[in-house]
């Protein structure tokens, strides 16, 4: 019977090809199933595996292959940043975008050994500009470390080929991927602080102490909307709408793509996840995912216990930070 050996040998590479799908695609729902058309396309192939790769090498080409197919065809995903300039009129209502495709926030990919930094979503937003093509060279040469042959081989292409999609891919992510550098990881103190600092401010309704955390050139976007905003004055000029009374809302600590998170509740119910990109000198991001179908994918309640009465969300269609 072939389903132990199958099982033993291509199990332990589950979690990195989340992460590799995850890449290509921008979306979590995706991914997963992806990795499981993966793993059954390998299960009907295991018989004539012939060990010329190893297990891990093979199951990435087979999850390449799988996404590049899942990709035929599709507009990229994105984040408001990617879009358009941000908004000029906090004071404004901001109306809803329902016909794009949503990047979604990965839950904290710990229990990846390498490539932290790929992951994150600014990043994760940077490679859905490249063709997928393109985006699958670069993740398995950059990011997996695979030789410029086996790239080619995995993809049925030229070695030439291959490199010239990888010199492009590097020269368009060079463009619009953001500087990074000055970043913290979230399991440092600073990092911490800053999280803690967040979710606080927003449960007394304390602008002020929100004020103190934003970085100067922070930014402040949802999914639902391709409206955004850049600066800490912008930003703090649309949160202070929705901070009404201490208690309305309720923040639980999480990580997403390698950073600090929090997942919102208003009046104890479902909002958002939101992901913060922090650096020493503050919080130089907020992203929220206005999709409360990501709560159980982040082991989240489905209710939060409120400081107060339980009461019903602000009537508006606008996106609101949480």
């Amino acid at each position: 019977m072939r389903d132990a050996p199958f099982v033993a040998a291509t199990q332990p590479y589950r979690t990195e090809l989340r992460a590799h799908c995850y890449r290509m695609l921008g979306a979590i729902d995706e991914a997963e199933d992806l990795v499981q058309e993966t793993y059954l396309r390998a299960w009907r192939a295991w018989d004539s595996f012939q060990g010329r790769s190893s297990v891990r090498v093979w199951m990435h080409r087979i999850a390449t292959n799988a996404c590049l197919s899942a990709l035929e065809g599709r507009p990229r995903r994105a984040l408001p940043t990617g879009l358009g300039p941000p908004g000029d009129d906090p004071s404004q209502p901001v109306p809803e975008d329902h016909n794009v495709l949503w990047i979604h926030p990965l839950p904290d990919p710990a229990d990846i050994a390498t490539a932290k930094a790929s992951l994150r979503l600014a990043m994760i937003a940077s490679l859905q500009y490249l063709p997928p093509r393109q985006r699958a060279v670069l993740i398995l040469r950059d990011v997996l470390g695979w030789q410029t042959s086996e790239v080619a081989d995995a993809l049925g292409m030229s070695t030439p080929a291959t490199r010239s999609a990888l010199q492009r891919a590097r020269a368009k992510l060079a463009q619009v991927a953001p500087d990074e550098h000055d970043l913290i990881e979230p399991t440092e103190p600073e990092a911490q602080a800053l999280l803690d600092g967040y979710i606080a401010a927003f449960e007394q309704a304390d602008i002020h102490a929100l004020e103190r955390l934003l970085r100067a050139d922070a930014t402040l976007e949802g999914t639902q909307s391709r409206i955004w905003f850049a600066g800490k004055d912008a930003c703090l000029q649309y949160i202070r709408r929705y901070l009404d009374r201490p208690g309305d809302w309720r923040m639980i600590p999480t990580r997403a793509n390698g950073q600090p998170a929090a997942a919102a509740y208003w009046h104890g119910r479902p909002y958002a996840i939101v992901v913060l990109t922090v650096a020493r000198e503050g919080i130089t991001a907020m992203t929220l995912f206005l999709d409360t179908t990501l709560f159980p994918r982040f082991g989240l309640p489905a209710t939060a216990p409120p400081r107060k009465a339980p009461g019903s969300p602000p009537r508006t269609t606008t996106v609101r930070p949480g």
